[in-house]
């Protein structure tokens, strides 16, 4: 018989995204406050990136480690209970704060946190859908991330207004919503993967060779793909009152929020490839007038535009992944996906961190949207190349 749907999705979809929605509340009030907060207590533009960049690559090893982990025991809800508690006990820590350091001792033990939870949290999604589905499916996750990721800045900003420069109330507020995600996996998510897991030991020809394009083109992206901490420092520099900084970052999140399931359902109708192309060359605008300005209108329309972007390409990118391997190595492909992410964000953000300090406040703009240009080119190359392996019924 099959399992009731709520609001049309299936049971796990649905509260893998209230899981993910209560994280996001938790970890954006916190993210959104970062830049700020670092620069408080005496960061350099180099430091912000660098931290962001350090506890993602490192963390990447659990992302690869966890999906491989879990195709092998055939099991993915232990993973992102772990993963999401270690988010929920970290989260009041911050409060202990007093150097840079200690965020990024903090930040590099919740970046574990998600290292663990992120590929086998995909696999999970998709493997609880039918393939007609995926688009939309992912397009809802997101639109949950990413209302949360709306809510958690709104609610950094009032605590702001209300009590100016005092972070420590963001820190333990925080807290409550990291705990009820937790609380939403151990009473609601079901097992989505086999009984026993796969037998069979992964070799790396095992996936597809047009897999490993896309990763590299991931890899090309995400280079100038730097912490958005960076567009929020640009943007406290116009001069605005700080407090309304999350506000700035929300407004990207809500775009982001209206169209991530309409951009999803259009995914599985026209392809993925499509709409990450174009979300690459939205990105390569949004990152060249970052670089070309200073001017807060400017910078509000550009966050509108940034939420395009992230709507047409996050969701994709992994409904894309979805379609190439076979489901019983949906764990390890997400965890190589999220493994090239974060190993590049130490570079990207080092790259971004210098240029703004030592060459001058636009330049990791320009090179962002460089990057972005050239892997839209690339993907382009993958669309003609799939398409001509596909006449030939080869497999690329």
């Amino acid at each position: 018989m099959e399992e009731k749907r709520i609001f049309g999705l299936q049971r796990n979809i649905f509260f893998t995204g209230v899981t993910s929605f209560f994280t996001d509340v938790s970890t954006k009030m916190i993210y959104s406050v970062m830049p700020l907060f670092l620069l408080s207590i005496g960061a350099s533009k180099t430091s912000i990136s660098l931290i962001e960049g350090i506890a993602e690559s490192t963390a990447a090893f659990f992302k690869a480690f966890s999906g491989h982990w879990s195709d092998k025991i055939g099991r993915n809800k232990p993973f992102m209970l772990v993963g999401y508690g270690i988010t929920a006990l970290i989260t009041p820590l911050y409060v202990l704060v007093r150097f840079p350091v200690h965020v990024l001792l903090f930040r590099f033990i919740e970046k574990i946190g998600k290292g663990l939870r992120a590929a086998p949290r995909d696999s999970l999604i998709s493997g609880s859908v039918p393939k007609n589905e995926t688009g939309k499916n992912f397009g809802f996750h997101k639109a949950m991330d990413n209302s949360g990721a709306i809510i958690g800045p709104l609610t950094a900003f009032l605590i702001l207004r209300f009590f100016p420069l005092n972070y420590d109330n963001i820190f333990l507020i925080a807290t409550i919503p990291a705990i009820l995600g937790v609380l939403t996996i151990v009473l609601f998510i079901k097992e989505a993967k086999t009984e026993h897991g796969s037998s069979v030991k992964f070799q790396l020809n095992q996936l597809p060779k047009r897999f490993y394009f896309f990763l590299f083109i991931v890899f090309v992206f995400t280079l100038g793909n730097s912490a958005d901490a960076l567009l929020l420092v640009k943007t406290a520099e116009t001069g605005i009152d700080k407090s309304y900084v999350p506000f700035v970052y929300m407004i990207f999140k809500t775009v982001s929020v209206l169209l991530a399931i309409p951009i999803g359902k259009i995914s599985d109708k026209i392809g993925r490839e499509k709409l990450i192309i174009a979300g690459f060359l939205v990105y390569a605008i949004v990152y060249y007038f970052f670089g070309r300005f200073n001017s807060l209108n400017v910078f509000l329309f550009l966050f509108v535009m940034y939420g395009l972007y992230s709507a047409l390409v996050d969701g994709s990118q992994k409904a894309l992944i979805s379609d190439i391997v076979s489901k019983d190595l949906k764990g390890t492909e997400y965890g190589l996906f999220h493994a090239v992410l974060g190993i590049t964000l130490l570079p990207a953000s080092l790259i971004a961190g210098l240029l703004y300090d030592h060459v001058n406040a636009n330049a990791p703009f320009y090179f962002g949207a460089i990057m972005a240009l050239t892997a839209s080119l690339l993907m382009v190359i993958f669309v003609i190349v799939n398409k001509q392996h596909a006449c030939k019924n080869h497999d690329y």
